[in-house]
């Protein structure tokens, strides 16, 4: 039986399923619906958020399934618009790239040297924010506007640029935080 306090977890998984149907309507060309429905899961992100920690209603599991929506929405959305053409495969591939270091940088500082709460850095909410724009421009440029070609250029630049520093920096604070737990224990 389903809490109160269950409602944003139920709301993260109604997100991942969303996934499903954005990436058929892409495929189908009918990204108008395909748009409303990305523009609904990510008003759920928010919504979920906010229920949390109005209500105090945050949990491990929301924790873990939050991130997993987010990433789940977003990389089916760059393979979609890859696979039809209208993002570069480079920029594709480096996301997914990017999310699986910090997935596996993760798994490994957390069962290899100590607990792992998962913060996004600014940098990383920054990147997480741009992809999203970019991923709503690029739907809507596809028979709801007209947006110049500069805009779309500037922001898969943009996404490249803030993806790259992003994933540098997980490297970074992760491979700083294994060697000073690394100096403490010695």
């Amino acid at each position: 039986m389903m809490r109160l306090r269950d409602i944003p977890n139920g709301i993260c998984v109604v997100r991942i399923f969303l996934s499903l149907p954005i990436v058929w309507l892409m495929v189908e060309g009918r990204f108008g619906l395909a748009l409303a429905l990305f523009a609904l899961a990510g008003l759920s992100d928010g919504l979920d958020g906010w229920l949390a920690k109005r209500f105090h209603w945050e949990s491990r599991l929301g924790g873990l399934l939050d991130p997993l929506a987010d990433k789940v929405l977003l990389v089916s959305a760059f393979l979609s618009l890859g696979w039809l053409g209208f993002l570069p495969i480079t920029l594709v591939l480096l996301v997914i790239l990017r999310d699986l270091i910090i997935i596996t940088g993760a798994l490994v500082y957390h069962y290899s040297i100590a607990d792992l709460e998962a913060a996004p850095s600014l940098i990383s909410k920054l990147n997480t924010l741009v992809q999203i724009v970019l991923v709503l421009a690029v739907m809507a440029n596809q028979g709801l506007l007209d947006l110049p070609a500069s805009l779309l250029t500037s922001l898969i630049l943009l996404t490249y640029l803030t993806t790259l520093i992003s994933g540098a920096d997980y490297i970074w604070k992760w491979t700083r935080l294994a060697v000073q737990k690394g100096r403490r224990e010695d």
